[in-house]
């Protein structure tokens, strides 16, 4: 029987002033309840109602001297909030200037009577037999396993191999890896967290640990689970047993009280980027994390990011790289030309469709395009000026040959369409996708099967067989033994992209395609040259996001320094920026964003990054406790006006 009286609860609000500890007395009867982790109902008195939350602490003594409401209930015994979460999900929120409880909603899911109730019944789980760690190939000898035994840091390039499991089943060479060293955390006795960026990468990285775990050591939880399994899998993380424990960005606040070992797949990745706030990336969470728990931390990756980069030079995360180095074949081609005919039938070059040809002898081709559909666009043929729909002004797009052109925003048929330019009544094809560049390459490769990979029609795996794969980015299948050549087209139209990573994201993309070949197969550049290509050629992906950081410093972007983007009314802004302590040089604005709101952006040193956070945190709550007064006054009111949003660390502003 717990003998502290004063329960410290963390109240499920999404209002940043109530983003603190409350303190509440513990009534007599539930004592043996109340016990620190536990869902709880406690009283609001200043909103007359009740709200649900967290257990966190049990004190004999608290900072409140009036009289304490007591706790309404104990909703469920489990233990739900472990204080390794607690601790990561309050450090992470500070560092952003943004309410704990936002993080304990990704962390913890939603409680279900049933399965909870099958979990409390169901009683110890038996013993599992121990788990013997496998071999971890294509590094130097010792250097994977001690990091992960001792707890170190790491930047690891991935091999750019894919590799046969049981049965038949392939999978990336990065998942070999990563399953390897969950393996030995395992044995060690520790957890292993393992986060990847979408669900493609998770069957990956299912199937690899499969291959060295028993099933009822891994545990799989994700967005696309059903709410029950996902919290069934939540719950099998409280045990005391270790376990591999896999999920995208949210997995990293998974409880494993024993941690050994958090890797992360492809951190550049944006799904790896919270969109909810405090917007806290899979990569912030895990360095908080191996912080406070002091597990081994990798970074896994066939190119790296300037965020990793950044913590290679300053010392904190050691590069591992295979050996020997594996390095594909990637031949960069030239701007395809008006006089290469193949160019102008296949939109690829001659070099590349000669690699295409022969490769086609001996199994499938990988072609990877920049976007999904038909026509991404149509113009009038007269004029040139883009088709707009006659209804609502929306741009026409085209999904078949024999569709009739649609609207992209209001889906009218424009059956009757004129231009508004030049009157003219036909239209042509501006820029192409998935389905064009399936309907020229079949023309080019007479008798070959096609077969188009993209959001609509996800495929994870494609057999031996011959066939070209037509495939968005980040969408390619893995080909039973690798692709015989990889294709890489619309490298101009991925670059031309408006975005401060777009160097970083080409890369990332290219790098990812290329390794799904075989060795020794050609992948073929297209359109594309200079460091880029270079990067790719030689892979030398770290060298390329070293430069770039180089620049970035220069210049004070993001990630050489944090930045903190502010939005709200012109008062509100303002007076947050007057509690900074800045260079006059490193405030970015304000702009206006839309009718009373304005953006403003703040670039300051990592070592003012908590001052600044602390300072923005306040104004928020400030900000939101005289908008509430605001909204309290009787009778007719103007309306309120922008609340103060903070956000860190974002660098799509930059690129406008």
């Amino acid at each position: 029987m717990a003998s502290a009286s004063i329960a410290r609860v963390l109240v499920d609000s999404p209002l940043p002033q109530l983003d603190r500890l409350f303190d509440y007395r513990v009534p007599e009867e539930l004592r043996e309840l109340a016990v620190p982790g536990v869902r709880v109902r406690v009283p609001l008195r200043s909103a007359g109602r009740v709200a649900d939350g967290f257990l966190i602490e049990l004190v004999d003594s608290g900072d409140y001297t009036g009289v304490l409401s007591d706790l309404e209930s104990v909703v469920s015994p489990i233990q739900v909030l472990t204080p390794e979460t607690y601790a990561v999900a309050r450090r992470a929120a500070d560092r952003a200037a943004g309410s704990a409880t936002d993080i304990v909603r990704l962390a913890v899911p939603g409680r279900q009577v049933r399965v909870e109730k099958a979990w409390l019944t169901a009683g110890e789980a038996p013993s599992l037999p121990p788990v013997v760690a496998q071999k971890l190939e294509f590094y130097p000898l010792g250097v994977l396993e001690s990091a992960v035994v001792d707890g170190h840091r790491l930047a690891v390039d991935a091999v750019p191999l894919v590799a046969e499991l049981a049965d038949n089943v392939w999978v990336g060479q990065w998942a070999v890896t990563m399953a390897a060293a969950a393996a030995l955390s395992l044995e060690a006795g520790k957890s292993a967290i393992l986060a990847v960026p979408d669900y493609r990468d998770q069957e990956q990285l299912m199937a690899a640990l499969h291959a060295v775990l028993p099933p009822d050591r891994v545990v799989r939880m994700d967005a696309r689970q059903s709410n029950p399994d996902r919290y069934r899998a939540f719950l099998r993380c409280l045990g005391p047993t270790p376990l591999a424990i896999v999920g995208n960005r949210s997995v990293v606040y998974a409880p494993a009280p024993k941690l050994g070992l958090i890797a992360v797949w492809d951190d550049g990745d944006p799904l790896h980027g919270e969109p909810l706030s405090p917007y806290v990336h899979t990569r912030d969470a895990a360095l908080v994390r191996q912080e406070q728990q002091n597990c081994a931390l990798l970074f896994v990756g066939h190119s790296r990011s300037t965020e990793v980069e950044r913590l290679v030079e300053l010392g904190f995360l050691t590069s591992v790289s295979p050996v020997p180095a594996i390095r594909p074949r990637v031949i960069p081609s030239a701007q395809q030309t008006s006089t290469d005919r193949l160019a102008a039938q296949a939109r690829i070059p001659s070099i590349a469709w000669r690699e295409a040809k022969a490769a086609l002898e001996h199994g499938p081709v990988l072609v990877q395009v920049a976007r999904p559909g038909y026509a991404p666009r149509l113009a009038c043929v007269d004029c040139g000026q883009s088709a707009r729909c006659l209804v609502c002004e929306g741009p026409l797009g085209q999904k078949s040959a024999r569709s009739t052109p649609a609207c992209g925003w209001c889906g009218a048929l424009a059956v009757d369409w004129k231009c508004d330019n030049c009157e003219g009544e036909r239209l042509r094809f501006v820029g192409a996708t998935a389905g064009r560049t399936a309907e020229d390459l079949g023309r080019a490769f007479p008798g070959v099967r096609v077969i188009i990979a993209d959001g609509e029609r996800p495929i994870l795996t494609v057999g031996p067989e011959p066939a070209l794969i037509i495939a968005t980015r980040g969408a390619e299948p893995i080909a039973a033994g690798g692709y015989r050549a990889v294709l890489l087209l619309d490298g101009e139209r991925m670059v031309a992209r408006e975005s401060l990573r777009v160097g970083e994201d080409c890369l990332r993309w290219w790098s990812n395609a290329t390794a799904l070949a075989a060795r020794g197969a050609p992948t073929v550049l297209v359109g594309v040259g200079g460091a880029l290509a270079s990067a790719l050629a030689t892979w030398r992906q770290a060298a390329y996001a070293s430069a770039e950081l180089a620049d970035r410093r220069r210049l004070r972007f993001p990630p050489a320094v944090r930045v903190a983007t502010l939005t709200g009314a012109l008062d509100a802004v303002t007076g947050a920026l007057g509690t900074l302590a800045v260079a006059p040089e490193d405030i970015l604005g304000p702009v206006d964003t839309e009718p009373g709101s304005v953006r403003t952006i703040v670039r300051f040193d990592y070592a003012a990054g908590q001052a600044v956070a602390a300072a923005l945190r306040a104004e928020v709550i400030r900000n939101a406790t005289s908008r509430r007064r605001a909204a309290a006054v009787k009778g007719p009111r103007p309306p309120l006006p922008p609340s103060l949003r903070v956000r860190f660390d974002d660098v799509e502003p930059f690129a406008q």
